[in-house]
């Protein structure tokens, strides 16, 4: 292993920035957006390989509210804390601002680096539309693992969110509510636009979009994702996986992947994607995720490889 060294940058108010190889891989970006109907929330973006390529994609023109690595309900309680369009069984996407919520970055309670770690842990609270504050969230997000010789960093996150509503939550997706395969909801990640049409990888091997839509965390725990640059003669791969805990018997709901290399290259750890959950007023639910950025086309078995040898 060659460790590459971390650093951490706090622009206070704006960002936190971790720098790895001389590279800036990641932004947290905590300062809300201004448009209220892209649904402000924090977000990482950009994030970089070790190598300076970028794969992350910010505000496309297909879907403006798409930044980079965000947490998101695309149907929570008929609010709407995705962005964008909202869902109506009957009527397909419809443009109604009143739904769209968003997410308040209330304060750090850590932002920790060592040289090869780096910690983030956040208060947020879930603001609907009307002001009401529905849930506080403490996320967690740790950079680390960055090493030269594999060409490749971790991002871990982890979502702890509790019920302040003073009722019952109902966590569901454009599907739940009558779109045939369109789960999504959850922890989502939107590439750059030279990685459509990538290819989609699993521990059987490459698939289609077909194949791995809607498949259950618990049979696919990891998808990866790799694609060719436009600016040079070279790919990326990412890595997208589930803790074990978040397909086990203290799972609040059964997580399945949403997962499109065309027309947009998108992925999505969702937790709602073809049943709503209720999430009742005072309790919690947890889900932890890693996302691995790497230099090169990885194929299935280096990815299972370095999943073995780094196990959570």
């Amino acid at each position: 292993m060659t460790v590459a060294p971390l650093t951490v940058t706090h622009a206070h108010g704006d960002r936190i920035t971790v720098t790895a190889a001389g590279t800036d891989i990641l932004a947290y970006v905590y300062r809300p957006d201004p448009d209220a109907y892209e649904s402000p929330k924090p977000y990482a973006h950009p994030l970089r390989t070790l190598a300076g390529n970028l794969v992350t994609g910010y505000r496309p023109n297909d879907h403006r509210w798409h930044k980079g690595v965000q947490m998101t309900a695309s149907h929570l309680s008929d609010q709407n804390f995705w962005g964008g369009n909202s869902y109506i069984h009957g009527q397909g996407y419809q443009r109604i601002p009143e739904r769209v919520g968003s997410m308040r970055h209330d304060g750090f309670d850590t932002v920790t680096a060592t040289q090869d770690r780096a910690d983030i842990t956040e208060n947020l609270t879930w603001v609907n539309h009307a002001g009401q504050d529905w849930a506080r969230e403490t996320r967690t997000l740790a950079v680390h693992s960055a090493d030269t010789g594999e060409g490749a960093w971790t991002l871990e996150w982890s979502i702890d969110l509790t019920n302040v509503r003073g009722e019952p939550l109902r966590f569901g997706s454009p599907t739940t509510a009558g779109r045939t395969m369109a789960g999504y909801t959850g922890l989502q990640w939107r590439g750059p636009r030279d990685f459509t049409g990538g290819q989609v990888i699993t521990p059987t091997g490459p698939r289609t979009d077909a194949d791995t839509m809607g498949t259950p965390a618990a049979d696919v725990p990891w998808i990866g994702f790799t694609a060719h640059h436009d600016d040079h003669d070279g790919h990326s791969t990412l890595i997208f996986d589930h803790a074990p805990e978040n397909s086990g018997e203290a799972a609040i709901h059964p997580s399945h992947w949403f997962v499109r290399s065309t027309p947009i290259p998108t992925v999505a750890f969702s937790w709602a994607f073809f049943d709503e959950f209720e999430l009742a007023d005072g309790e919690s639910f947890r889900y932890r995720y890693r996302v691995v950025v790497a230099d090169g086309a990885w194929d299935t078995d280096r990815i299972a490889g370095y999943l073995k040898n780094h196990p959570w």
